[in-house]
């Protein structure tokens, strides 16, 4: 082999090392989910306690890892259901993840929210889907310098790492603790 066939096997040995470390980390990467993928993982009729309450797909928002875990969420609609006043989203978790204050482990939950007498956070509660059992409340914030209203956005984590429900945000914090 020539000196110049050595050094570029040489690099190329020394590359396939540098980057086998690398994918794991890569594989396991949080990134936005496509609409696609949130049509494949939300109900369009959510189970909620004793109903089935028709989501609004349009407003579908999630995270999707290397490994297929997402954790995503979409509006209900609530209007002559049990749950109208008690609940607004619907959440489904595929890894753990702390949610301000609330620890999630992987299920499907519901949560609500009310504004708090300022105007400027809400107190979100989070409730499991299928019992309406209480999991924990926490605060959104008001977002500096947030111009957009969103129904529900879940930011991936290396960009925001909030859930953003309106203009006030919740920051998340995957594998919990």
């Amino acid at each position: 082999m020539s000196r110049a066939g050595h050094n570029f096997a040489a690099f190329c040995a020394a590359a396939l090392l540098f980057a086998a470390p690398a994918a794991p980390a890569q594989a396991s990467a949080w990134r936005q989910a496509t609409p696609a993928e949130l049509a494949a993982v939300l109900p369009s009729r959510a189970p909620v306690v004793n109903e089935h309450i028709e989501t609004e797909m349009r407003t579908a928002s999630g995270i999707v890892d290397g490994h297929g875990r997402c954790i995503a969420g979409v509006v209900l609609i609530t209007a002559g259901y049990s749950a109208d006043g008690k609940y607004s989203h619907y959440l489904l978790v595929q890894a753990p993840v702390r949610v301000g204050a609330v620890e999630l482990d992987p299920g499907q939950y519901v949560f609500g929210w009310t504004r708090s007498q300022t105007g400027d956070s809400l107190s979100v509660h989070f409730n499991r889907a299928a019992t309406g059992a209480l999991v924990g409340t926490t605060d959104a914030n008001w977002i500096a310098g947030s111009t957009r209203i969103e129904s529900l956005h879940i930011w991936p984590p290396q960009d925001k790492g909030i859930i953003q429900i309106g203009r006030f945000g919740i920051p998340y914090k995957l594998g919990g603790g």
